[in-house]
């Protein structure tokens, strides 16, 4: 956990709430140089008072104690929208950069050896592109990431494809993701 965020979390609830540290400290029954060592990152608030404070702060222990972030699962949603817009990133630069850029065709025979792939023409075969945004999300369901399968099931034409991420979820879900 880091302590100084979560700090600047909990000062900017206290001042978004109209409060001073006093004003805090006595609604939880506790001294201001208590609410001052949190605010600094020195201590982090007891777990006796912590959902009090949490109700006092108008947010979630979890929120809290990420300092604000969003709760674990959520970060770890993989949108559809975004992978599309990566594959539109990816072929910006070459219209930025210029194509013949060392910049851009690094990128891209790093990502075509890698792959044994020819990108840039995958890109431009409305197929073969949704097999990749395909096997985008394929490959973040199987390292732990999850997807709404409503927007995939809206987002592509080819419902086998849809399918074939539905079996990868079903598979993912069967065996616990290891991280490192």
């Amino acid at each position: 956990m880091d302590n100084l965020k979560i700090g600047r979390y909990i000062q900017h609830l206290r001042k978004t709430a109209g409060l001073t540290q006093k004003e805090l400290a006595e609604k939880l029954n506790i001294s201001f140089q208590a609410v001052s060592k949190w605010e600094n990152g020195d201590t982090l608030p007891d777990t006796g008072i912590l959902l009090e404070l949490c109700d006092t702060l108008n947010t979630t222990a979890d929120k809290l104690l990420n300092g604000g972030s969003l709760a674990a699962v959520e970060r770890r949603m993989m949108r559809l929208e975004d992978v599309l817009t990566g594959f539109q990133y990816i072929e910006s630069i070459g219209r930025l950069f210029g194509e013949d850029c060392t910049f851009f065709t690094g990128m891209i025979e790093g990502i075509n050896s890698k792959m044994n792939i020819d990108l840039l023409s995958y890109l431009k075969d409305p197929m073969t592109r949704d097999v990749m945004v395909a096997e985008v999300l394929i490959q973040g369901i199987l390292s732990g990431r999850t997807v709404d399968m409503d927007e995939i099931e809206a987002g592509f034409r080819n419902k086998a494809m849809v399918e074939t991420i539905r079996r990868y979820i079903a598979k993912a879900s069967e065996s616990p993701v290891t991280t490192a």
